[in-house]
Parts: structure tokens; C-alpha cells; sequence
């Protein structure tokens, strides 16, 4: 394995570790499940407060609604195939900025 795709695994892992982990603090604090319907609140200050959240709390939420999708609305392999792909991605994008802000803090070398 280059170590390009190692790091490249290891920023998907992380993405998906802190989607998962802002998450369930959210469903932990707020009593309810995180979802993108926070965006539906119109032009409010806690609206604007749960764009970056959902940004880095998005790959999570696809992967639970997908499957989710799958088992009780019987989606096609391909869509959740799809699904999958764009988590992954948006993970991969999410873990390499933390992964970039933690080296710029000094906190790894």
C-alpha cells in the first residue's frame, strides 16, 4: 500500500469518526437525531450555526439515511452504491481538513 492511499484511508477514517462523533453528541445534547432538516428553519442565527456542522456531520447522515432507505424503502443496490461513494468522498475531504488543521495547530507533526 503507497503511503498516498494509506493516508488517504486514514483521512476517510477519520472523517467518518468525526461525523459520527458530532452526531451522536448532537442526538446526545438535543434529544433528537441530527438531520439536514436543521437547514429548514429559514434565515435564523441557529440555521447558520448547523451549516458547518452539517459540512463535517454529512458523511454520517447519508450512510444512516441510505441505509435506513434500503431496508424499509427497498432502494436499488445502485443508489445506495452512489450514496456510498459520495460519503466516502466527502468524508475523505472532511478528515484531510481536520487531519490539515491539527498539523497546523502543531497537535501531529
Amino acid at each position: 500500500m503507497t503511503p498516498e492511499a494509506l493516508n488517504s484511508f486514514f483521512a476517510i477514517c477519520i472523517g467518518f469518526a468525526l461525523a459520527g462523533a458530532l452526531v451522536n453528541g448532537y442526538q446526545a445534547f438535543a434529544q433528537r437525531p441530527a438531520g439536514f432538516g436543521l437547514l429548514q428553519d429559514g434565515v435564523a442565527p441557529k440555521t447558520f450555526a448547523a451549516v458547518p456542522f452539517l459540512v463535517f456531520a454529512a458523511p454520517f447522515i447519508i450512510m444512516r439515511n441510505t441505509l435506513r432507505g434500503m431496508r424499509v424503502e427497498s432502494r436499488r443496490v445502485e443508489f445506495v452504491m452512489m450514496a456510498t461513494v459520495i460519503a466516502g468522498f466527502w468524508s475523505m475531504m472532511s478528515g484531510t481538513f481536520f487531519l490539515m488543521t491539527l498539523r497546523a495547530a502543531g497537535v501531529l507533526a
